[in-house]
């Protein structure tokens, strides 16, 4: 781990002294076998990616891990190859094809132990390449929307290079990092990527609606993005004093707590304090967590680890998946043996809600795909296909025709309770593969 320097250092001379481009940093800083590690999601350090694909020629067999990637992706280009490679956590619209191509891999790890990877050497950080807000009076800047696995790379890095974004909000939390730790400092001035809204429709209003009738007045919730949970967040209208304890933080959430109904009045971890690791989502929402009091993020392996979370009490989890099987064997991040997204926390939340005081977790999902010719409940899984949460880790299953709870029931129950929530065009062939396979 990196020693702490800024005890005794200026840090405004420091900053200036340290200043450079990113095409310079790369320059200095990268060396041919470098295993670097990007910020997250919308924190991506688009400007360090620019630079080495333009210095690309002056280094050969990077290695490149992080998890989404929302900027340019300028190291997964073809032009890469054999200068650097992806490893990569979780895959996106940019991600997808390059594993695909075979330009870069992935590497399967529950959320909330990619930090592991980096302090027990399983991934070695050389270089921690992050963008961050500017320093306060005290100059210390904040990580901002992205503490999550960024946090553990800083402090496990032998080099930091850091973008300092006018436009990154400052959000407190275990989500500082001090000027004098980093080595090189670009300044940049630019907006966050933002993600558009997701489109409700009727069916996913119906999954909202379902999912709501299972959360009370003074509930913790841990709540994805997506247009199932801004569904569910949308029927929440009428409960008091929910609170939020997330591995993400969107729009929802915002509307939530200026309506008053995110409180925090209750929870027992972090009382009125809304906890998060990551945020995404709107310029609006950038802007609203900027020095926010109540808000507040930290690595992902306090916010998802699971005996973390099974301190909350009253705690509610709401995830989503790909397919089912009639077992209650859940596959949420690869269709058949296309890998399409990652594990994410899923698993960190099925298991933390567990040791939660009357947690209760909830996978949601819409009934069918591909226009309602596909059933996501299924007699089995899609050869090939990733088993993200085992049988025994699931609790209830919702779709737009109800939820049921699996937990303690048979493998025939289960397989009937499922059935009872499929598409209606699918129940008599789920029905009798249920009833084929575990006969009275």
């Amino acid at each position: 781990m990196r020693q702490l320097k800024h005890d005794s250092l200026d840090w405004k001379s420091y900053y200036t002294t340290h200043t450079t481009t990113a095409r310079a940093a790369v320059r200095a800083a990268v060396q041919d076998g470098a295993h670097l590690v990007f910020g997250h999601a919308v924190a991506a350090p688009e400007s360090i990616a620019e630079a080495l694909f333009l210095e690309r020629e002056h280094f050969r067999d990077l290695t490149i891990f992080h998890m989404l990637y929302f900027a340019t992706p300028w190291h997964l280009r073809p032009e890469m190859e054999g200068h650097a490679r992806g490893r990569l956590n979780f895959l996106d619209k940019h991600s997808r094809p390059v594993v695909r191509e075979g330009r870069a891999d992935f590497v399967p790890c529950h959320f909330h132990e990619v930090p592991r990877l980096f302090r027990e050497g399983l991934y070695p950080v050389d270089i921690a390449a992050v963008q961050l807000s500017p320093p306060n009076a005290e100059g210390y800047c904040s990580l901002g929307v992205s503490c999550d696995y960024t946090k553990a790379a800083i402090e496990e890095a032998k080099v930091i290079i850091a973008e300092v974004n006018e436009q990154m909000p400052f959000i407190a939390g275990d989500n500082l990092v001090h000027v004098t730790e980093l080595d090189y400092i670009i300044p940049v001035d630019r907006p966050l990527t933002e993600i558009p809204l997701p489109e409700i429709g009727e069916v996913e209003q119906r999954i909202g609606e379902v999912c709501a009738a299972l959360i009370h007045d003074g509930d913790t919730l841990q709540i994805g993005i997506g247009a199932i949970p801004d569904a569910v967040l949308q029927c929440l209208g009428d409960r008091k004093d929910l609170g939020l304890h997330t591995e993400m933080f969107t729009d929802g959430v915002m509307h939530m707590m200026r309506r008053g109904v995110i409180t925090g009045a209750r929870k027992t971890l972090h009382p009125r304090k809304v906890v998060s690791s990551i945020v995404m989502g709107s310029r609006e929402l950038y802007d609203f967590v900027h020095q926010h009091p109540d808000i507040e993020l930290y690595p992902v392996d306090y916010t998802n680890d699971p005996y973390i979370i099974g301190q909350n009490e009253d705690f509610v989890s709401i995830n989503s998946c790909l397919e089912i099987d009639l077992c209650g064997q859940v596959a949420s991040e690869a269709i058949g043996q296309d890998q399409f997204s990652g594990t994410g926390g899923q698993v960190d939340y099925l298991r933390g809600v567990r040791r939660a005081k009357n947690g209760r977790s909830i996978l949601a999902f819409t009934s069918t795909a591909k226009g309602g010719t596909v059933s996501r409940i299924v007699p089995t899984l899609s050869a090939g296909a990733t088993v993200t949460s085992g049988r025994n880790e699931v609790d209830y299953i919702a779709t737009e025709y109800g939820a049921v709870r699996l937990q303690g029931l048979t493998l025939r129950e289960r397989a009937l309770a499922l059935v009872s929530i499929a598409h209606p065009d699918f129940r008599e062939a789920l029905l009798a593969s249920a009833e084929e396979r575990f006969p009275q």
